[in-house]
């Protein structure tokens, strides 16, 4: 049985370059798009071995925006960037411990 906090019921770019997703438990996290993006933990990103982050926040343009949200299976979604980088997968779990109000972190403290 799939955990309604990681489940996602609509992912929706919006066009200010947000991206948005409606939980199946009813919640709902907005991230502006720059901050997904500079979250990124591709083999590009992030060193697969000691987790240190290759990208530089300040390379990703704050203006960066999906052009393409495709899901990857039952567990996550695949974003095609403005700036051309697309070989990011984003698990849901991970999405949810991300969300910009903290609720992940709540819930952990239960």
């Amino acid at each position: 049985m799939s955990d309604p906090r990681t489940t996602a019921r609509l992912v929706q770019p919006f066009p200010s370059g947000e991206i948005g997703i409606v939980w199946e438990d009813g919640h709902e996290s907005i991230w502006p798009g720059s901050a997904l993006r500079r979250a990124c933990a591709c083999a590009r990103c992030q060193d697969e071995v000691t987790g240190r982050r290759l990208l530089r926040p300040s390379d990703v343009p704050d203006a960066v925006r999906a052009l393409e949200i495709v899901p990857v299976g039952r567990y996550g979604i695949a974003i095609r960037w403005s700036d051309l980088h697309d070989t990011g997968i984003y698990p849901f779990q991970r999405l949810r411990a991300l969300c910009p109000c903290g609720c992940a972190g709540k819930e952990a403290s239960r």
